[in-house]
Order: structure tokens, then C-alpha cells, then sequence
């Protein structure tokens, strides 16, 4: 077949397509003059003929703009397929990148945790507490200790107890300018004093080196069994009481031993608490000032206003004027009579 023929069937449908395509366009163009009309200015009028042609031109600009989307998502889909490389290395490099900062972000996280926890921690009294880091672990066959990274200059003494957000770690044995010497519970020098919670019964924590302690000195029947919680029991004044120590398991050797509770997770942030002994639980210094109760009963109370209870400062007493005793009147003696005469012969 000849290219004349194959021209002669194209011209019907070419005729059509541009018939149509005329009709479209002159219907495009009468919407856009009526929609341009210069109107009276009442609002009927004015609202009808936008409304008409707002009506003829959304299907046809629906009609036109579709071809050109079309085009549009095949122009992205030839560009990705043809850059698809490219891509793909640029999110390898990214995903790498945010795989860094979430290791970041989960570590500030847990820190951020462990920061709240520890400043949540509170005793019962309230005790002064200071915060430290643990910079240096010292670990042997049987010493355990640890620096901290605060000392005497935050008025951290000898004595005083360290806990991590789970629970007692030790106490200080040593204090300097900016450091300080942590005794874990788990050196062999270390004896703490606790109490079963269960039953309140006491014993002595004992450390042996390894990383569970043993319950020493332990009293009364059935005083402690598997899972029982252990607590400082504050004698001797060494210690408050109630700070969480651990859980009391029975070992390989039949004694029982605690599972430290601070144990839980790395020890590098703690709290050192800046206690003394027992009697910090009251105010000394409202103790000095309390004076004696007065006296009671028939006492004499020497330096005391007519009128008031309150007894006198301390100090000499005042001389006391006593009265002298009045002496009796003297009485003249009895006149004595003359002996009688003898008569003379």
C-alpha cells in the first residue's frame, strides 16, 4: 500500500480530532469572555455568570492539565529510573549518617534517665546529698574501690554512704581536693550492717571479694529466705536506714548471700550522702537552747520575779539576808533575904 492511501485513511480521523478540538477551544474561549464581562454591579447578575463559567471550566481544564500530569510522573519515573544509582548511594550515606546519631540519641538518652533517677532520690529523714562521677576503678583479687570525682570541698567526709540509682554501692574511706576513695560493699574490708525486710532480723554484710556478699551473724529462726528484700538497718548509727541493698539468694556453698542491687546497671554516676550519725535526724542547736523544767514541790527558788515559774540563769547564788533571832528580855534576879541574926546570951 502506497503512502498516498495510507494519508487518505488518516484524513477522517484527523478531521474529526479537529473538529472536536475546535468546538473544545471555542467553548474554552466564550467561558473565559463571559467570565471577563463587565457586569452591572448588583450581586445577582454578577454571581450567576461566574458560577456558569466556573461550571464549563473545571471538566476542561480537568481535560487539559491531564495530559501534562501525565507527562510530569513519566518525566519522574524515567529521571528515577535513570538516577536510581545515584540515589541509592546518596540514602546509603544518609542512613549511615542517622545511624551514628542514633546511637547518640539513645545514649543521651539513658543518661538523661539515669540523671533523673538520681536526682529523684530521696531518704527518709532528708539528707544532704552531693553528686559525683566515678573516674577510676581500682579492682584485685579482694579490694574493690572506686574515686569519685568530689571531695572535702563539697563536705565530703570519711564515713559517709554512696548510692548509684538502684541502691547502696559504699561508703567513703578516703577524702582529698577533689576526690574522693569509694569502699564497695563487696571489698573484703567492708561490713555493713542490715536488716532482712521481711522479718527486720539484722545481720552483718560481709564483702569477700567476689560480687556477692555474704549475710554474717545472722539471728532467729527462718529469718531470711530466697527473694527477700535487704535493707540498711542504721545500727550503730554508720548508716540510715533503709537504703535498698539488694535481694538475699542462697549460694553454692549454703550461705546466704545478697545479689547487690546497684548491681542493676554500670556504677559512674552516684550520690554521696552527706551523713553523720543518728542524730542529724533532730536540731542540735534548738537541743542547747532548751532550758530545765522548773522545779516542783515546796523549794525555795532563789533570783525568781513575784509572780513567774521561770527559773534564773545559772550562776552563784545571791547571799540571803537573814534576820537576826530576837533575844529575850533579862529578868532581874529574885531579892535574896538576910540570913537571920543570932540572939545574944
Amino acid at each position: 500500500m502506497s503512502l498516498r492511501d495510507n494519508l487518505g485513511e488518516l484524513k477522517v480521523p484527523l478531521t474529526w480530532t479537529a473538529a472536536v478540538a475546535l468546538v473544545v477551544a471555542a467553548v474554552a474561549a466564550i467561558a473565559f469572555i463571559v467570565s471577563d464581562r463587565r457586569e452591572t454591579f448588583q450581586a445577582e447578575a454578577y454571581g450567576a455568570s461566574r458560577s456558569l463559567s466556573d461550571q464549563v471550566l473545571a471538566p476542561v481544564g480537568e481535560v487539559l492539565s491531564t495530559p501534562v500530569r501525565w507527562a510530569g510522573v513519566g518525566a519522574d519515573n524515567v529521571r528515577g529510573y535513570f538516577f536510581a544509582a545515584h540515589e541509592n548511594r546518596r540514602l546509603k550515606a544518609e542512613l549511615k549518617e542517622m545511624r551514628q546519631w542514633r546511637d547518640v540519641a539513645i545514649a543521651l538518652r539513658d543518661t538523661n534517665e539515669r540523671y533523673r533517677t538520681i536526682l529523684g532520690l530521696k531518704t527518709d529523714p532528708p539528707i544532704p546529698m552531693v553528686a559525683a562521677r566515678i573516674v577510676t576503678d581500682s579492682r584485685g583479687p579482694f579490694a574493690n574501690s572506686r574515686l569519685a570525682n568530689v571531695g572535702r570541698e563539697k563536705g565530703v567526709k570519711a564515713g559517709n554512704p554512696v548510692m548509684s540509682e538502684n541502691g547502696l554501692v559504699g561508703r567513703i574511706i578516703g577524702v582529698t581536693d577533689g576526690v574522693s576513695r569509694v569502699l564497695l560493699l563487696t571489698d573484703i574490708a567492708a561490713r555493713t550492717p542490715v536488716m532482712i525486710d521481711r522479718t527486720n532480723a539484722r545481720a552483718i554484710l560481709t564483702g569477700d571479694g567476689g560480687p556477692n556478699p555474704r549475710l554474717d551473724y545472722m539471728r532467729g529462726k527462718d529469718a531470711v529466705r530466697q527473694g527477700d528484700r535487704v535493707l540498711t538497718s542504721g545500727d550503730g548509727g554508720v548508716l540510715p536506714r533503709g537504703l535498698p541493698v539488694g535481694v538475699a539468694v542462697k549460694g553454692l556453698d549454703g550461705r546466704w548471700r545478697v545479689v547487690l542491687a546497684s548491681d542493676a546497671a554500670p556504677v559512674d554516676y552516684v550520690r554521696i550522702l552527706l551523713f553523720k550519725d543518728f542524730t542529724q535526724v533532730v536540731n542540735a542547736a534548738e537541743l542547747d537552747r532548751m532550758e530545765p523544767p522548773p522545779p516542783t514541790g515546796g523549794a525555795l527558788t532563789v533570783g525568781v520575779a513575784p509572780g513567774t515559774t521561770t527559773p534564773a540563769p545559772p550562776g552563784p547564788r545571791p547571799p540571803v539576808a537573814i534576820a537576826p533571832r530576837p533575844q529575850p528580855a533579862a529578868t532581874p534576879p529574885p531579892p535574896v533575904a538576910p540570913a537571920p541574926t543570932p540572939a545574944r546570951p
